[in-house]
């Protein structure tokens, strides 16, 4: 039994979507934590048990992880919480549960970083590696997807890159960094929960097929959408106001600017990419697919 947290999310749904795929062939069968049933997709229909519910709830832990082999564990990143409550704080009544159950491995969503000088001050990249040592703390087999920024995160730009040809982030122009598609985040996922041998706690980064900086990331998008896109630089102070000015938690919004900060500084560079670590989906795959038409519809 593989239970899947966050199905109807942008990890979590490319995932779920891999498993309804592959693990009835491997004998496997799935079990989802959603808060509301009717967002999954159809396909998953009388093919997966459904438990409704938060992944914090203790109940809802509780009555998921019984009799489960795997879980794929994703805290929501909550901007209402501090970093601590947001990760750790969600997670602690899921960690209780995965060792009164037995569960045998937890396959997490986590950051790049660990073992860097900057991992200590990255805001929520901290947060996040912390809570993977509270999970590998439970005596679970653990492997934690160490993953840079999303591609993904730039369908937050869409209608700044559609009315004004801008995106803005907070980092130097020309800073290279690795950056991935969260449908490759998935695909190793999916691998790892089918996989009964592997043992242990290690970190598996996800590296994207190449470095990119924001000027990079300008060319393609002015390349793929056909349109003029730039790059705007939002210094860090000023992201910090603009955020607060929304009501998020401001410990939160902390969390936010020392992560953007520690990658400016190389945060994400400490991992080399192999044919192991690298994933397959590159920016101007990602764009023509997923970006264009939502630039442009």
């Amino acid at each position: 039994m593989i239970v899947i947290t966050a199905p109807t999310g942008n990890i979590g749904r490319h995932l779920l979507s891999r498993l309804l795929e592959s693990a009835p062939a491997a004998g496997e069968e799935l079990r989802v934590i959603v808060r509301d049933p009717a967002r999954l997709p159809d396909s998953a229909r009388g093919r997966v048990e459904v438990v409704a519910g938060s992944h914090g709830d203790a109940e809802v832990v509780d009555r998921a992880f019984e009799g489960a082999d795997a879980v794929f564990w994703l805290a929501p990143p909550d901007a209402a919480l501090t970093p601590y409550e947001a990760y750790s704080g969600f997670s602690a009544p899921a960690v209780r549960a995965l060792a009164a159950h037995g569960v045998g491995r937890v396959v997490g969503v986590s950051a790049l970083g660990r073992g860097t000088p900057l991992a200590d001050r990255a805001g929520l990249v901290t947060a996040s590696l912390a809570l993977d040592d509270l999970i590998a703390g439970s005596g679970v087999a653990y492997r934690a997807l160490a993953n840079p920024s999303f591609f993904e995160n730039l369908l937050e730009e869409a209608a700044s890159i559609r009315d004004r040809g801008v995106f803005t982030d907070s980092v130097d122009a020309d800073r290279r960094a690795p950056f991935v598609a969260v449908a490759d985040i998935a695909a190793v996922a999916a691998g790892l929960l089918l996989d009964r041998s592997w043992t242990g706690t290690d970190s598996v980064p996800v590296l994207g097929p190449q470095d990119l900086s924001p000027n990079d990331l300008a060319r393609i998008m002015t390349e793929q959408l056909g349109r003029p896109v730039r790059y705007e630089y939002q210094p860090l102070d000023e992201m910090h106001r603009t955020l607060v000015g929304y009501g998020l938690n401001e410990a939160f919004v902390r969390g936010i600017v020392d992560m953007k900060r520690a990658k400016d500084q190389g945060l994400d560079a400490g991992v080399a990419r192999t044919p192991e670590t690298a994933s397959p989906t590159g920016f101007e795959q990602w764009c023509a697919r997923t970006l264009r038409p939502a630039v442009l519809s």
